[in-house]
């Protein structure tokens, strides 16, 4: 069973090791979503690692639904739309972010134009490849779904046949101080899940939850 391990001195990006009720892979226990992130840079190479791994996600029918935005600190006019298109809250740490992302999900079948109802759930998938791989790359991400839909879809020119489903930042993890004050309790606080008997509905005879 793994244990929180907190790191907050100065200069020093927290570690906050899953508490697992079983031993899980490395990679799950030691993903986390911090909002301090540094100034290193994420390569192309990197960002397409990254994106090749959510390429492999399984979905309905092979549909792949998912879709991303990606916009580089160094790409100016991308970054600063997806940027605004933030809550202002948000606004505050991932501006720190080199790379933010937006993902999308296709609401329709490619060859049948029928709705697919699992577009947001494949899609899902698809960034929990790209955590994984951040994870095994030694970058971080933090989700969010703080952002303001209608202006995303507006500043990109997104299709109506296109769910906008979370934003994204992308980076090395910072050292906490290096956030305004109101998010650094936040960022070395032990990380906590719901336990699994709050969780399985059904079938719990003999797991022992």
């Amino acid at each position: 069973m793994s244990t929180d391990t907190l790191s907050s001195a100065s200069g020093l990006a927290a570690v906050k090791d899953a508490r697992t009720q079983q031993p899980v892979h490395e990679l799950i226990a030691t993903r986390w979503s911090p909002r301090a992130f540094s100034g290193r840079e994420v390569t192309a190479e990197q960002i397409v690692a990254l994106l090749e791994a959510a390429r492999w996600a399984p979905s309905s029918y092979n549909e792949q639904p998912w879709r991303f935005i990606v916009a580089r600190k160094s790409d100016k006019e991308d970054y600063a739309k997806l940027l605004g298109s933030l809550m202002e809250l948000n606004q505050l740490w991932a501006r720190q972010a080199p790379v933010l992302l937006l993902t999308l999900a296709k609401k329709t079948y490619t060859q049948t134009g029928a709705p697919n109802s699992y577009a947001l759930h494949d899609a899902g998938i698809a960034l929990g490849h790209l955590a994984v791989q951040a994870t095994a790359m030694g970058l971080s991400l933090h989700i969010m779904g703080g952002f303001d839909r209608a202006a995303a879809r507006q500043a990109f020119a997104i299709p109506d046949d296109y769910e906008l489903g979370a934003a994204v930042a992308i980076g090395y993890a910072g050292a906490p101080d290096t956030l305004p004050e109101r998010f650094q309790t936040a960022e070395t606080a032990p990380r906590s899940r719901r336990p699994l008997a709050e969780l399985v509905l059904a079938g719990q005879s003999g797991l022992g939850l």
